[in-house]
């Protein structure tokens, strides 16, 4: 491996990358990966664990940047710090080397980061408890510890390259391989997927995509499953409902259409659909919507009948019969 910039080394020596002070006991036994789609732009980690809450210690992503998961006995400053490394120019293998050679526990840490060129790195520190490894590739990398065994990653690393989709039904896809492989080999308790896209969040204000966790469940993988279902549909809507506050009308629509067959029994969503469409000027079509959206839910005929977006229809009897209390 080539030599690190000294700047880069330096900064971390400032920052304090050695103390491991007051760390918990506790192991993190879990399986994750930290993946990137060089389509979308999307980058995130997916994790699962016999482990209370585990999607508050393990997963870090940061949209253009990279992703990282801290694991087995964890040093959550390795989330935060690697995504500075690479912001600064670090390949995933340079932040790795840092992260480790100013930690006097690392042989206890696991650790995987992947970055938007699609480079990645997967470590495994002798001391963590076995079945414990990992495997890497162009914009993956998966790794797990106290497994049933080398089959649980060998499983996560094929269902990730072989399944189509999104990043998330991808990564998911690798969990539940993993858990059909026997997975954490103490059981499952809780699990989580967190994925950043530039201003994929509500409104365009944040990257947060997709941030769903299930902190104590008996099934986390079937209950994850039926978060992601709600979280897709979400992220969806964000991104019609940002575009649409652009004024990106026709830009908007597309998006605000796959959220309506995502949740085709939405009212709100069928709601927002029907503005989108009449932005766009398809009156009939948004009027079809709108009546969907009010026979689910009555209430919005008090939301439809003051809103500005509905201003165009005013006149409208289709419209004004909709209303009507």
């Amino acid at each position: 491996m080539k030599s690190l910039p000294i700047a880069i080394i330096t900064l971390f020596i400032i920052l304090g990358i050695s103390a491991n002070s007051n760390e918990p006991d506790e192991q993190i036994a879990t399986f994750s990966i930290v993946a990137f789609d060089p389509v979308t732009g999307e980058i995130g980690v997916a994790v699962a664990s016999r482990f209370f809450g585990v999607g508050a210690v393990v997963p870090w992503a940061k949209a253009g940047i990279g992703a990282v998961a801290t694991q087995a006995y964890a040093n959550t400053t390795f989330g935060w710090r690697g995504l500075e490394l690479m912001e600064k120019g670090a390949t995933p293998d340079e932040a790795m080397e840092i992260l480790l050679r100013f930690d006097e526990k690392a042989a206890r840490r696991q650790v995987g980061i992947v970055s938007v060129d699609g480079k990645s790195a997967t470590f495994t520190g002798e001391g963590c408890s076995a079945w414990a490894g990992g495997r890497n590739g162009e914009n993956y990398a998966v790794q797990g510890n106290i497994l049933a065994g080398e089959a649980v990653v060998a499983a996560m690393e094929d269902a990730f390259l072989n399944t189509t989709g999104s990043l998330a039904d991808k990564m998911y896809a690798a969990l539940l391989a993993g858990e059909k492989e026997g997975g954490d080999s103490r059981g499952k308790q809780s699990a989580a997927i967190y994925i950043a896209k530039e201003k994929a969040g509500y409104g365009g204000y944040t990257d947060q995509a997709i941030d769903i966790r299930v902190d104590d469940h008996q099934e986390p993988f079937k209950e994850l499953g039926r978060l992601l279902n709600i979280a897709q549909m979400n992220y969806s809507w964000n991104i019609a409902w940002t575009l649409f506050t652009e004024e990106k009308y026709t830009k908007s629509l597309p998006y605000m259409e796959k959220t309506a067959k995502l949740a085709p029994e939405y009212a709100e969503v069928l709601y927002d659909l029907a503005v989108i469409r009449l932005a766009v000027g398809n009156i009939e079509s948004s009027l079809q919507a709108l009546k969907k959206a009010i026979k689910s839910n009555p209430k919005l005929k008090i939301q439809a009948s003051t809103d500005s977006d509905m201003d165009s229809l005013r006149d409208n009897k289709e419209f004004q019969k909709l209303i009507e209390k």
